[in-house]
């Protein structure tokens, strides 16, 4: 395995963990519909839109460092129901166990990009750098000037525009294996109802009833945003701001038709046209 690190993450956290029959790992680059999936796979699970806990303890991110690792193995080996687990790291950094499935959920990358933009405006870096001893703070540039940037800058930092499609490349070629899922976050946008039904499926849990899917739209999510968000230790100013638009678009717009062809010239170094006709339809 490949191991990934940053300020707050460290991959090499999956190391002997100990799996078993039925986990689900959900695999995605950050604001690529993270929280959405562990919302859809609890509700699949639990089979209620009371959840028996918050998210963030049912669904733990074990790669994250604000909590120490053995606290967070030792609460999912309690679990006595099929367990959720969230991870950034793409999987060729993460064990993969025949007998769990691997979920992996693509979003467009300007789209992703915007959205972490914003968020990075919503991370409380004081509380952060208490829990990890790193976030230092950050002055961001104006969105316009910021997404040009992130567009054409060569970093293998996992949210940049080459760590963004490596880690989808890694998972587009394994889509065809039995236990991976590779999920578009604009195929949940347009039908919630069928695309849950047919990961509940590949995850042999029964299909959705109306009132799970309606607990899994985006604005009933952010209503309960206290509940939902993932922000057990404090790390977020806003758990509301955390589910701040949820649609697409938003990149095509915040980029000129000069950037706009950057990205596609840039976009078409960086992942095969078949990943690239996916991801971008």
């Amino acid at each position: 395995m490949r191991t990934y690190r940053s300020d707050d993450e460290d991959s090499s956290r999956w190391e002997g963990f100990p799996f078993r029959a039925g986990d689900i790992v959900i695999s995605t680059r950050s604001k690529s519909g993270t929280t959405w999936m562990q919302m859809i796979c609890a509700l699949l699970v639990h089979r209620t839109p009371d959840l028996p806990a918050p998210l963030s303890e049912l669904s733990p991110w074990l790669d994250h460092l604000i909590r120490p690792r053995d606290e967070v193995v030792a609460a999912l080996e309690a679990q006595p129901f099929r367990r959720v687990i969230k991870t950034h790291t793409p999987l060729d950094g993460v064990p993969v166990d025949a007998r769990a499935t691997y979920v992996v959920v693509a979003r467009h990358p300007l789209d992703m990009a915007v959205s972490m933009y914003h968020q990075s405006a919503n991370i409380d870096r004081e509380r952060l750098r208490e829990l990890t001893g790193a976030g230092e703070a950050r002055v961001l540039p104006p969105l316009d000037e910021w997404l040009p940037r992130w567009v054409t800058r060569d970093s293998g930092y996992l949210d940049s525009l080459p760590g963004v499609l490596a880690h989808l490349t890694d998972a587009w070629h394994r889509r065809h294996e039995p236990n991976v899922v590779l999920v578009h976050y604009d195929d949940l946008r347009a039908d919630l109802a069928g695309r849950m039904a047919e990961l509940a499926a590949r995850l042999h849990l029964d299909p959705p009833t109306p009132d799970l899917v309606e607990a899994a739209t985006f604005e009933r999510m952010r209503v309960r945003a206290t509940e939902l968000a993932p922000n057990a230790q404090g790390v977020l100013k806003s758990p509301r701001a955390f589910f701040r638009r949820g649609s697409s678009g938003a990149g095509r717009e915040a980029l000129g038709e000069a950037g706009l062809a950057a990205y596609d010239r840039r976009t078409r170094e960086l992942a095969a046209p078949d990943l690239l006709a996916w991801l971008h339809r």
